[in-house]
């Protein structure tokens, strides 16, 4: 079998070219034989030089500009964590990692690093390189590199993107029933009233007389989606893209909207938990790893995902900044919780801080959890109520007509039988 490869030498420079192995092992083997450091090896086809496989072709793009999943990076962050626990250089552990590496663009920016590497940059220098490495993880790997524990640091960086994903897919699964049931009274309402409606409309109209208001009501409604749908899903459209256009445009309309979300019933407690998880989860990790707090503080704000809540944190992190405490600021601020207020204090004058923060990032994530079953057990009830007005009012409205029917029947029987 033939392979392409891409290697370093001694002196770091770069080596490209095609081998004939066995395997790909082989061909690993017979590269560091010759004093050859693999960056890159592809199986080519028997015919040609391109690889055999799609996975395996670049489609473009700048890795440096490349987003990350948060997976990937979990699976990298763990990767490279278990084997500086074994005892395996950096070097060769993202030797190791570019080996096994399937996609082309993060082999691409595993190789850049190492390249670097060599160079004598460090790896968070490397990193920052690359938008698809979160400020965080590079701030905390390189914490982990000024006290010689970067094994650790790694593990940390894993614990966030862990807990992040958790916390994420927590919201994401509780959203997704009460969002069926929505769509679920939408397709109620859209077969009622434009397939089952329109067939008694010509019944109406046959028989004459004057239909009652909730029936002409109804069958207009029923008109409008059947004759003019697609300018209902432009005004959809527009008015989602005119409010996402606002919120990047106007930073008023931005803040306003963040608050107003924090207050909707049932959804604003979990918006405001889950903001706040988030910020002690990161709080707690990176001052754990020896990050100063004024610049824990800044990365955890930028993580924080509603706007009036990181505006908040700002506002903390503005006084902490010329001298007062983190619990002092905060209590300023009503979106931070009494407790939270007085466990970091506890933190702050007991040295803690770290472990507060941790037990409070637990609590927001418990109250997290709470309020998204509880919106779960709540829209259940609601939207069985609300799909039964919609049936029974598009019912009635299809009835009420019958017994207009029904006296007009009989007064023509009347009229028949006394000519």
């Amino acid at each position: 079998m033939k392979y392409k490869y891409t290697a370093m030498n001694a002196r770091s420079q770069k080596k490209e070219g095609t081998l004939e192995a066995e395997s790909q092992a082989e061909a690993t083997n017979i590269l560091r034989e010759k004093g050859l450091v693999v960056q890159d090896l592809v199986q080519l086809s028997k015919d040609s030089d391109e690889p055999t496989s799609i996975w395996q072709m670049d489609i473009g793009g700048d890795i440096h500009t490349k987003k990350i999943a948060p997976k990937k990076l979990l699976m990298i962050m763990n990767q490279l964590g278990m084997m500086m626990k074994a005892g395996i250089n950096l070097s060769l552990s993202m030797q190791i990692m570019i080996d096994s590496e399937k996609d082309v663009s993060m082999r691409k920016i595993l190789r850049e690093i190492n390249e670097n590497l060599y160079s004598g940059f460090t790896l968070s220098q490397s990193m920052r390189n690359f938008a698809g490495f979160p400020p965080i993880y590079i701030s905390i790997v390189e914490a982990g590199e000024a006290n010689g524990r970067l094994d650790d640091a790694f593990e940390q960086c894993a614990l966030i993107c862990k807990k992040d994903m958790a916390l994420t897919g927590k919201i994401k699964s509780a959203m997704m029933y009460p969002a069926f049931l929505m769509a679920l009274v939408i397709v109620v309402v859209i077969i009622l009233t434009v397939f089952v409606l329109p067939t008694f409309a010509g019944v109406y109209e046959d028989f004459g007389g004057e239909l009652p208001g909730l029936t002409k009501f109804m069958m207009g409604f029923s008109n409008i989606l059947i004759n003019w749908w697609w300018l209902i899903i432009l005004v959809i459209i527009g008015i989602v893209l005119g409010l996402r256009t606002l919120k990047r445009s106007n930073a008023d309309f931005a803040m306003w909207w963040a608050k107003a979300q924090l207050k909707i019933p049932l959804v604003g407690p979990i918006i405001r938990q889950s903001s706040l998880a988030r910020f002690c989860r990161l709080m707690s990790t990176l001052t754990d790893a020896g990050i100063p707090i004024h610049r824990a503080m800044g990365l955890a704000r930028d993580v924080v995902p509603n706007l009036f809540v990181r505006s908040k944190v700002q506002a903390v992190l503005d006084d902490v900044q010329i001298g007062v405490t983190i619990h002092e600021a905060m209590a300023k601020h009503p979106v931070f919780d009494p407790i939270l207020v007085s466990m970091i204090r506890v933190g702050e004058e007991s040295g803690m801080l770290g472990d507060s923060l941790h037990k409070m990032s637990d609590l927001f994530e418990a109250q997290t959890d709470e309020s998204t079953q509880k919106l779960t057990d709540m829209m259940t009830p609601i939207m069985t109520i609300v799909i039964g007005v919609i049936v029974a009012t598009l019912v009635i409205s299809m009835i009420l007509p019958m017994f207009g029917m029904y006296s007009l029947v009989g007064s023509s029987s009347d009229s028949a039988a006394k000519s």
